[in-house]
């Protein structure tokens, strides 16, 4: 295969992963989590990598979009491990959410206080035992061949 076959293959893949997360956001109603936020801009900014490197950019750019990979799969590997209960996940959007603790009585009988908080510790989806940042970290490696294969591939 070509440079510009396997960045453009590459640079699908993120987008279809993007596209994915929207979907499951907006018709699925699965709000998601500030983890799978973060997930969402590496593949922002390895499409539009794949755009410039498709336009006739550099080949040293090819890198940058399997850096960019690299990322969204490592946050994919941390949001799962978070989920499986593996490692603590940020204090803001695990566990309670919260330290009660540190309320007072009035906040908490107050009616006041977010209610649309989405946990990063609670998987709303899985398939084949695997949640949307595990499918997440296992195509990201398939993107990274990808991107990989683009960098070392003659134009």
């Amino acid at each position: 295969m070509t440079r510009n076959t396997y960045v453009l293959l590459a640079t699908l893949g993120s987008a279809a992963l993007l596209l994915g997360a929207y979907g499951f956001q907006h018709l699925g109603g699965m709000a998601p989590c500030k983890l799978c936020l973060w997930q969402r801009w590496p593949h922002g900014a390895a499409i539009v990598l794949g755009v410039i490197v498709l336009l006739g950019a550099p080949r040293a750019l090819t890198w940058l979009g399997a850096l960019a990979v690299t990322a969204t799969g490592a946050i994919g590997v941390y949001h799962a491990g978070v989920e499986w209960k593996w490692w603590p996940g940020p204090s803001s959007c695990t566990g309670g959410g919260m330290d009660l603790g540190a309320l007072s009585g009035s906040d908490l009988l107050s009616t006041d206080a977010p209610s649309g908080l989405v946990m990063c510790d609670e998987i709303v989806w899985q398939l084949f035992g695997l949640s949307m940042a595990g499918w997440n970290a296992v195509i990201c490696v398939v993107l990274l061949a990808l991107w990989v294969s683009a960098a070392r591939a003659k134009p």
